[in-house]
């Protein structure tokens, strides 16, 4: 999806963001796009199965180990693209409403699929640079 009005509506409507792939390390770009997007009131579920807590909020292995009362409206993938079929799998079966693949992040047949299914995606994209560019905080 490259509709920029979409994308603004969607950084309007969406209040919780599971972050796949989010590294407890401050030098990783996952961490500072993270942080930034908590710190704009965006509630922050860390999906590593490699830590336990990032930013402050527990961390899950995997999207189908956040509990449903977290209500994810947004799923932001910091994977490979190879990972990125397992993650629609996912997002589709839990009934998330975006996908927002970062820069870098491409999986034209995936994203297919998940729209296919009714769930909106925004891929080849960075989160903090579109909040930054359409948001004013």
């Amino acid at each position: 999806m490259k509709d920029l009005a979409s994308i603004q509506e969607i950084l309007h409507l969406i209040k919780t963001i599971a972050v796949v792939g989010l590294s407890a390390s401050p030098g990783r770009p996952s961490y500072g796009v993270s942080a930034y997007m908590q710190q704009q009131g965006y509630r922050i579920i860390p999906v590593n199965p490699t830590v336990d807590h990032v930013l402050g909020e527990k961390s899950y292995p995997s999207l189908a180990d956040i509990p449903e009362s977290a209500k994810i409206d947004l799923v932001d993938v910091f994977r490979t693209p190879d990972a990125v079929p397992e993650i629609v799998d996912q997002v589709i079966r839990l009934k998330i409403p975006y996908l927002w693949l970062q820069e870098t992040v491409i999986h034209n047949e995936a994203a297919q699929r998940a729209e296919a299914a009714g769930v909106r995606v925004i891929m080849d994209r960075c989160i903090l640079k579109d909040h930054r560019k359409y948001m004013r905080s």
